[in-house]
Protein backbone atom coordinates (compact mmCIF):
# COMPACT_ATOMS: atom_id res chain seq x y z
CA UNK A 1 0.00 0.00 0.00
CA UNK A 2 1.04 3.41 -0.78
CA UNK A 3 1.65 6.02 1.72
CA UNK A 4 1.91 10.11 0.89
CA UNK A 5 2.88 11.86 4.62
CA UNK A 6 0.47 13.34 6.04
CA UNK A 7 -2.37 13.11 3.71
CA UNK A 8 -5.39 11.63 4.74
CA UNK A 9 -6.98 9.07 2.93
CA UNK A 10 -7.84 6.08 1.69
CA UNK A 11 -5.93 2.85 0.02
CA UNK A 12 -3.53 4.26 -2.32
CA UNK A 13 -3.00 1.75 -5.30
CA UNK A 14 -0.14 2.62 -7.91
CA UNK A 15 -2.35 3.88 -10.92
CA UNK A 16 0.91 3.42 -13.85
CA UNK A 17 -1.61 0.72 -15.71
CA UNK A 18 -4.27 2.90 -16.13
CA UNK A 19 -1.38 5.13 -18.29
CA UNK A 20 -1.41 2.42 -21.84
CA UNK A 21 -5.27 2.87 -22.18
CA UNK A 22 -5.63 5.89 -24.46
CA UNK A 23 -9.62 6.64 -23.23
CA UNK A 24 -7.69 7.51 -19.70
CA UNK A 25 -6.17 10.80 -21.13
CA UNK A 26 -9.52 12.71 -22.07
CA UNK A 27 -11.22 10.82 -18.67
CA UNK A 28 -8.36 12.10 -17.00
CA UNK A 29 -8.71 15.81 -18.48
CA UNK A 30 -12.80 16.04 -18.45
CA UNK A 31 -12.90 18.83 -15.83
CA UNK A 32 -11.49 21.20 -19.26
CA UNK A 33 -13.55 18.99 -21.70
CA UNK A 34 -16.92 21.14 -21.04
CA UNK A 35 -20.33 20.65 -23.34
CA UNK A 36 -20.88 18.15 -25.74
CA UNK A 37 -18.57 19.04 -28.42
CA UNK A 38 -15.76 18.76 -26.47
CA UNK A 39 -16.70 15.56 -25.22
CA UNK A 40 -17.49 14.17 -28.87
CA UNK A 41 -14.41 15.25 -29.95
CA UNK A 42 -12.40 13.86 -27.36
CA UNK A 43 -14.23 10.65 -26.88
CA UNK A 44 -15.55 10.14 -30.10
CA UNK A 45 -17.93 6.38 -29.85
CA UNK A 46 -16.04 5.47 -27.02
CA UNK A 47 -18.13 7.36 -24.15
CA UNK A 48 -19.61 4.09 -23.06
CA UNK A 49 -16.06 2.91 -22.51
CA UNK A 50 -15.34 6.02 -20.92
CA UNK A 51 -18.03 5.88 -18.28
CA UNK A 52 -17.11 2.46 -17.36
CA UNK A 53 -13.29 3.63 -17.11
CA UNK A 54 -14.30 6.59 -14.90
CA UNK A 55 -15.95 4.23 -12.79
CA UNK A 56 -13.16 2.21 -12.15
CA UNK A 57 -10.96 4.71 -11.34
CA UNK A 58 -13.37 6.42 -8.80
CA UNK A 59 -14.04 3.40 -6.74
CA UNK A 60 -13.66 3.79 -3.57
CA UNK A 61 -11.77 0.59 -2.30
CA UNK A 62 -8.41 1.84 -4.19
CA UNK A 63 -7.71 5.35 -4.61
CA UNK A 64 -4.93 5.69 -7.54
CA UNK A 65 -2.11 7.47 -7.57
CA UNK A 66 0.48 9.14 -10.45
CA UNK A 67 3.74 9.95 -9.10
CA UNK A 68 6.01 12.56 -11.30
CA UNK A 69 9.41 12.59 -9.92
CA UNK A 70 11.54 16.36 -10.45
CA UNK A 71 14.88 16.93 -11.05
CA UNK A 72 14.92 18.30 -7.31
CA UNK A 73 14.29 15.56 -5.71
CA UNK A 74 10.91 16.82 -5.27
CA UNK A 75 7.74 14.29 -6.82
CA UNK A 76 4.57 15.40 -7.66
CA UNK A 77 1.66 13.00 -6.90
CA UNK A 78 -1.62 12.86 -8.59
CA UNK A 79 -4.10 10.80 -6.05
CA UNK A 80 -7.59 9.84 -7.41
CA UNK A 81 -9.47 10.72 -4.34
CA UNK A 82 -12.39 8.43 -3.59
CA UNK A 83 -14.42 9.21 -0.70
CA UNK A 84 -18.25 8.85 -1.70
CA UNK A 85 -20.12 11.97 -2.66
CA UNK A 86 -16.85 13.86 -2.43
CA UNK A 87 -14.61 12.40 -5.41
CA UNK A 88 -11.82 14.45 -6.79
CA UNK A 89 -8.71 14.81 -7.85
CA UNK A 90 -5.22 15.93 -5.65
CA UNK A 91 -2.33 17.30 -6.53
CA UNK A 92 0.06 16.68 -4.27
CA UNK A 93 3.91 18.14 -4.19
CA UNK A 94 6.73 16.02 -1.57
CA UNK A 95 10.06 16.41 -0.93
CA UNK A 96 11.72 13.56 1.46
CA UNK A 97 12.78 16.29 3.88
CA UNK A 98 9.21 17.62 4.35
CA UNK A 99 6.82 15.89 7.19
CA UNK A 100 4.26 16.35 4.72
CA UNK A 101 2.95 16.69 1.26
CA UNK A 102 1.83 19.98 0.52
CA UNK A 103 -1.58 20.97 -1.90
CA UNK A 104 -0.86 22.27 -5.02
CA UNK A 105 -4.34 21.92 -6.87
CA UNK A 106 -7.70 20.28 -5.91
CA UNK A 107 -10.39 19.36 -9.14
CA UNK A 108 -13.23 19.09 -7.57
CA UNK A 109 -16.71 20.81 -7.09
CA UNK A 110 -15.01 22.86 -4.25
CA UNK A 111 -11.44 23.21 -6.74
CA UNK A 112 -8.80 24.73 -5.05
CA UNK A 113 -6.14 25.93 -8.13
CA UNK A 114 -4.38 27.02 -10.48
CA UNK A 115 -1.73 25.14 -9.12
CA UNK A 116 0.91 25.81 -11.68
CA UNK A 117 1.50 27.62 -15.14
CA UNK A 118 2.02 27.57 -18.53
CA UNK A 119 6.05 27.17 -18.32
CA UNK A 120 5.97 25.42 -14.67
CA UNK A 121 3.51 22.28 -16.71
CA UNK A 122 6.26 22.24 -19.54
CA UNK A 123 9.78 22.78 -17.33
CA UNK A 124 7.88 19.36 -15.24
CA UNK A 125 7.21 17.16 -18.14
CA UNK A 126 10.80 17.55 -19.77
CA UNK A 127 12.68 16.41 -16.07
CA UNK A 128 13.79 14.28 -16.22
CA UNK A 129 14.35 13.09 -18.84
CA UNK A 130 16.42 10.78 -20.94
CA UNK A 131 15.10 12.29 -23.91
CA UNK A 132 15.73 15.49 -25.98
CA UNK A 133 15.34 18.20 -23.08
CA UNK A 134 13.18 20.21 -25.61
CA UNK A 135 10.59 17.98 -25.99
CA UNK A 136 7.92 17.21 -22.72
CA UNK A 137 7.36 14.25 -22.32
CA UNK A 138 3.82 13.31 -23.04
CA UNK A 139 2.67 11.43 -19.84
CA UNK A 140 3.83 13.90 -17.80
CA UNK A 141 2.36 16.96 -19.75
CA UNK A 142 -1.18 15.29 -19.65
CA UNK A 143 -1.13 14.18 -15.99
CA UNK A 144 -0.28 17.67 -14.71
CA UNK A 145 -2.55 19.64 -17.25
CA UNK A 146 -5.44 19.75 -14.88
CA UNK A 147 -3.54 22.02 -12.42
CA UNK A 148 -2.89 24.52 -14.94
CA UNK A 149 -4.19 28.10 -15.04
CA UNK A 150 -2.19 30.61 -16.95
CA UNK A 151 -3.77 33.62 -18.41
CA UNK A 152 -0.82 33.55 -21.06
CA UNK A 153 -0.86 31.07 -23.16
CA UNK A 154 1.72 31.24 -25.48
CA UNK A 155 1.02 30.22 -29.62
CA UNK A 156 3.49 27.10 -29.36
CA UNK A 157 1.10 25.73 -26.80
CA UNK A 158 -1.46 23.89 -29.14
CA UNK A 159 0.85 21.91 -31.07
CA UNK A 160 2.79 21.10 -27.80
CA UNK A 161 -0.67 19.98 -26.58
CA UNK A 162 -1.68 18.29 -29.72
CA UNK A 163 1.47 16.01 -29.94
CA UNK A 164 0.85 14.26 -26.35
CA UNK A 165 -2.81 14.16 -27.55
CA UNK A 166 -1.90 12.59 -30.75
CA UNK A 167 0.43 10.00 -29.04
CA UNK A 168 -1.55 8.77 -26.20
CA UNK A 169 -4.98 8.55 -27.59
CA UNK A 170 -7.24 7.89 -30.58
CA UNK A 171 -8.61 11.16 -30.58
CA UNK A 172 -9.71 12.16 -34.27
CA UNK A 173 -8.18 15.75 -34.22
CA UNK A 174 -5.90 16.42 -31.29
CA UNK A 175 -5.64 20.11 -32.54
CA UNK A 176 -9.04 21.05 -32.10
CA UNK A 177 -9.05 19.04 -28.37
CA UNK A 178 -5.83 20.68 -27.46
CA UNK A 179 -7.35 23.82 -28.81
CA UNK A 180 -10.28 23.16 -26.26
CA UNK A 181 -8.36 22.28 -23.39
CA UNK A 182 -6.49 25.43 -23.62
CA UNK A 183 -9.53 27.59 -23.41
CA UNK A 184 -11.28 25.81 -20.77
CA UNK A 185 -8.47 25.48 -18.41
CA UNK A 186 -9.25 24.06 -15.19
CA UNK A 187 -12.12 25.16 -13.24
CA UNK A 188 -10.57 28.68 -12.12
CA UNK A 189 -10.29 32.01 -13.61
CA UNK A 190 -7.02 31.70 -15.61
CA UNK A 191 -4.21 33.71 -13.20
CA UNK A 192 -1.64 36.25 -14.02
CA UNK A 193 1.77 34.56 -12.92
CA UNK A 194 4.47 36.51 -11.78
CA UNK A 195 8.44 36.55 -9.77
CA UNK A 196 8.32 37.99 -6.73
CA UNK A 197 11.93 38.33 -5.15
CA UNK A 198 12.40 34.91 -7.42
CA UNK A 199 9.15 33.47 -6.24
CA UNK A 200 7.17 32.60 -8.72
CA UNK A 201 3.38 33.41 -7.20
CA UNK A 202 0.27 34.15 -8.81
CA UNK A 203 -3.27 36.55 -8.46
CA UNK A 204 -5.70 33.59 -8.14
CA UNK A 205 -8.71 33.78 -5.95
CA UNK A 206 -8.08 30.27 -5.35
CA UNK A 207 -4.81 29.05 -5.10
CA UNK A 208 -2.31 27.99 -2.79
CA UNK A 209 0.47 29.69 -4.80
CA UNK A 210 -0.97 33.66 -4.63
CA UNK A 211 0.33 34.68 -0.90
CA UNK A 212 -2.32 36.99 -0.86
CA UNK A 213 -4.81 34.45 0.03
CA UNK A 214 -5.15 33.60 3.92
CA UNK A 215 -4.35 29.88 3.07
CA UNK A 216 -1.83 30.42 0.54
CA UNK A 217 1.72 28.18 1.34
CA UNK A 218 4.41 29.66 3.50
CA UNK A 219 7.11 31.88 1.78
CA UNK A 220 9.94 29.01 1.96
CA UNK A 221 7.36 26.30 0.93
CA UNK A 222 6.48 28.70 -2.43
CA UNK A 223 10.06 29.46 -2.91
CA UNK A 224 10.69 25.78 -2.99
CA UNK A 225 7.88 24.72 -4.74
CA UNK A 226 9.19 27.88 -7.58
CA UNK A 227 12.92 26.72 -7.65
CA UNK A 228 12.04 22.88 -8.04
CA UNK A 229 8.97 23.50 -10.99
CA UNK A 230 11.54 25.61 -12.56
CA UNK A 231 14.25 23.33 -12.61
Amino acid sequence: MLNIPGYEGGPLVPGEDHLENPLFWPTHLGASLRGEDAQRAAFGADWDAATELYRRLCAPHEWPVFTVPLSSGHVIHVVYRNVEDEYGVDYLIHHPAWPTAETLAVVDGHFMGPGMSWPELLSAARQPSTQDPDTPDGRRLLLLFPALGDLYIPGDATPVLSAALSALTLMEDPDEVAGMLLDNQGLWTPAHWSSVDGVRVNDGGHSYRNPGNPFALPEHRLREISDALND
